[in-house]
């Protein structure tokens, strides 16, 4: 017979079990998190309202989750300013590079089974990526160059850290704009009718504007990742996603090809003319028609591709937070989400922070300056969505937009004092 002591340990071992279970699912009772001082988070509706009321914002949706409990989620102003449609807060976005962070979940998944090695070369799967040469002179009256020899071959590692020396179509250095644009190199932002892995290929081709691992430049790194999700899985990432990733954590709301029976939930697409008035993005600015998530892709753009909700990206953030777990549905381990959101680089990206695998990561730096913890990971998309995840305050947040350039887009960061303003402790 057990002694009353043992069965008190017992019960008490339980009593910890169950809520850190129960913990792991975002938590939306009506009951007010103690950590949290509402009347300060309610300074997010005052910021919100007063952008959209001097027209610097046609709408927005924000979202705050502190300690697994969600606590702030709301959509402001218009989903289309013409229709004068309300921004619900499930209204779904084109979240461009927050694609990046799911892509690189991918890759991890993979190599958790046994496919691949983070510092293995590439051209172990894509040939056409052995051997590459770098920029050495580079004349921009006709894009002619000479190269020099690459000290060593581009590995996973450096594509998941934006170290490889590959630079971005159309929104990358002007040399990169100019050489991927001569090679028939799609940015991945948006529609296009092509093969991804032949895209790849001739991207192999082309020469490095640095050499692999000496520094950090965005560049095409997470849809050559998504290519190689592709091929080392046997499947397409739009099924990888859906089986491995958005399925198990319940994510019904993030796609590439957005089914039409959510098309009315689509937020509309803005910019600025030359006086920065807001106005409608046309379907042919920049060269991204902004229906593409309405189109039927074969083209699964890792970087770039995906729409999505606030509320279905707070789910994948929250998976990390709880250290690769959500729902009872392992994703990763907790230590390849530790890696993921540790300093890769010997080097700072930006002047003041490191770069995970997939993240930026805040610095203690960055963080005796600004309202994030150091260890914070976080990244954002080019049509003005942004996220971060704050282990140490147990935090997942995420302001999201369609509204890019954006005169006013320092509404991101005054969101972000104003949920560290809220905070108790």
């Amino acid at each position: 017979m057990k002694r009353p002591s043992s069965i008190f340990a017992a019960l008490l071992g339980l009593f910890f079990v169950f809520p850190s279970l129960h913990a792991q699912v975002i938590q939306t009772i009506n009951k007010q998190n103690s950590s949290i001082n509402y009347n300060r988070l309610n300074r997010i509706d005052t910021l919100l309202n007063d952008y959209i009321n001097k027209t610097y914002l046609t709408g927005a949706v924000t979202l705050v989750i502190k300690d697994n409990q969600l606590v702030q989620y709301k959509g402001y102003g218009y989903a289309d300013a013409e229709t004068k449609s309300p921004m619900k807060n499930d209204a779904i976005f084109r979240i461009m590079s927050q694609t990046k962070a799911i892509t690189s979940v991918a890759v991890m998944i993979l190599y958790e089974q046994g496919k691949l090695l983070l510092d293995q070369p590439i051209a172990d799967f894509i040939p056409e990526f052995r051997n590459p040469v770098v920029i050495d002179k580079y004349n921009s009256a006709d894009t002619t160059y000479t190269t020099v020899p690459a000290k060593r071959n581009i590995t996973f590692r450096d594509l998941l850290t934006h170290s490889s020396g590959i630079d971005y179509a159309d929104i990358g250095s002007p040399r990169g704009n100019a050489i991927y644009a001569k090679a028939g190199i799609p940015s991945g932002l948006g529609y296009f009718n092509a093969d991804l892995l032949a895209k790849m290929k001739v991207l192999g081709k082309q020469p490095l504007q640095f050499q692999p691992g000496e520094k950090w430049q965005y560049g095409l790194n997470t849809d050559l990742l998504g290519c190689l999700v592709e091929i080392i899985s046997g499947t397409n990432l739009e099924n990888f996603f859906q089986n491995n990733i958005f399925g198990p954590l319940g994510m019904k709301d993030t796609y590439f090809n957005l089914p039409q029976s959510k098309a009315n939930r689509l937020a509309s697409v803005y910019t600025e003319d030359s006086l920065h008035r807001i106005i409608k993005w046309s379907q042919t600015f920049r060269r991204i028609d902004p229906n593409y998530p309405l189109m039927d892709k074969k083209y699964f753009s890792g970087g770039a591709g995906l729409s999505s909700t606030a509320l279905d990206y707070a789910v994948f953030m929250q998976m990390l937070l709880n250290g690769g777990i959500y729902n009872k549905h392992r994703i990763l381990s907790p230590k390849s989400v530790e890696m993921m959101t540790s300093p890769q680089l010997d080097f700072l990206y930006n002047n003041s922070d490191n770069f995970g695998l997939g993240f930026g990561l805040t610095s203690a730096k960055s963080a005796g300056r600004n309202a994030r913890s150091e260890g914070s990971f976080a990244w954002g998309g080019y049509y003005g969505t942004t996220y971060w995840a704050d282990p140490k305050k147990g935090l997942v947040c995420l302001i999201m937009t369609q509204h890019t350039p954006n005169s006013h887009g320092d509404i991101a960061a005054k969101f972000e004092a104003l949920v560290y303003a809220s905070l108790n402790k």
